[in-house]
């Protein structure tokens, strides 16, 4: 059996959900759309800051893929004049409107690079690009110029970036910050609606991936590998707070590790005496360490004497998934239904 593959999940049934629910409310209750209406100015407490908006921002500038793709499934691509930090494609069905929006970077934009688009507004998905020590610039550099910035609540709610690299969750994460993260910007653009329209989509799809599985007994285990700066030395796996900790929980899967780090690094032998059931293996465009290959993943748990031996390897219960899926993201809905559908492909539930 080859390792169970996803298929990159398309969002066009969202949009249609989006269109016809802000099309019915509406139609059918203007009064209570108009009530939903943003009153400016708008003040948000984000990441501990407060950010004013006098009107809706008719420039933002997204530094992260996930922040960019839910403006994209707000409606919002129009106001988008920059985007930077991608771990891979957009979603296929906003693949014409990104392919018009200026790429700042792949990776970390300039700090110049961001001003010249002359964003009102700047979003950042990770605070170690704009944070109190971002590598992009901070967020008082940013506000000098008289520019808020927006952070996912997904990375300074729970979790502590003062340790650098990927940071120290406090709390576990829930899909709740990427819920706000929406609102947020629904509030901030004016269009709450839409907002509610994409929570109640992503919810039903999260409890529909729990129905699919609802036969899985027994104690099924899992380790997310993320990457590996090389491959002779402990790879980045999924601690116990972060986004793939959300995924095992909501399907009642155990993961193997016991670490409040973000991505720790563990050693294969390590791993092994775990004995996962499943092993999840992050795909991803990004090619900043040999690993961040699947095809270099696969080669590795099949050849390696510690991997090699593996139940989890030697029957083929290997599971790959977006690695934005891995991050607490727009897609981490999408890690749950491509755990639950590998869970069902290799014979753990029906």
């Amino acid at each position: 059996m080859l390792p169970f593959r996803r298929t990159r999940h398309l969002y066009s049934r969202t949009l249609r959900f989006l269109l016809a629910a802000a099309t019915t409310l509406f139609a059918a209750t203007p009064r209570a759309a108009f009530a939903q209406q943003t009153h400016y100015p708008l003040t948000l407490t984000n990441c501990g800051q407060e950010i004013t908006f006098e009107q809706a921002p008719e420039r933002v500038v997204s530094v992260g893929q996930s922040s960019t793709e839910i403006l994209y499934l707000l409606g919002l691509a129009d106001k988008v004049v920059g985007t930077a930090l991608w771990l891979g494609p957009v979603l296929k069905e906003f693949e014409a409107v990104n392919a018009e929006v200026p790429r700042l970077a792949d990776n970390a934009p300039s700090f110049e690079s961001v001003l010249s688009a002359k964003p009102a507004l700047v979003t950042t998905q990770f605070e170690s690009q704009i944070g109190p020590k971002g590598v992009v610039a901070t967020t008082a550099q940013f506000a000098d110029l008289g520019i808020p910035v927006y952070t996912a609540p997904a990375d300074c709610i729970g979790k502590d970036n003062s340790t650098g690299g990927d940071g120290l969750r406090t709390v576990t994460f829930a899909m709740d910050l990427i819920y706000r993260e929406i609102d947020d910007l629904a509030r901030i653009f004016d269009v709450k609606e839409r907002g509610e329209a994409l929570i109640a989509d992503l919810k039903a799809r999260e409890a529909a991936a729990k129905e699919k599985i609802a036969t899985l007994t027994g104690d099924i285990s899992a380790v997310f590998w993320f990457s590996s700066a090389d491959l002779q030395t402990d790879p980045y796996v999924a601690g116990r707070r972060g986004a793939p900790a959300y995924i095992m929980s909501t399907l009642g899967v155990r993961n193997v590790l016991d670490s409040a780090e973000e991505w720790p690094t563990i050693g294969w032998e390590t791993i092994a005496r775990a004995d996962p059931t499943v092993i999840v293996a992050g795909e991803m465009d990004r090619q900043r360490y040999p690993a961040d290959d699947l095809a270099v993943k696969l080669e590795f748990l099949r050849t390696d004497p510690v991997t090699s031996l593996m139940p989890a390897v030697r029957e083929d219960r290997i599971v790959i998934m977006d690695a934005q899926a891995m991050n607490p993201t727009i897609r981490t809905i999408e890690g749950i239904e491509v755990l639950a559908e590998g869970l069902a492909q290799v014979g753990l539930a029906k």
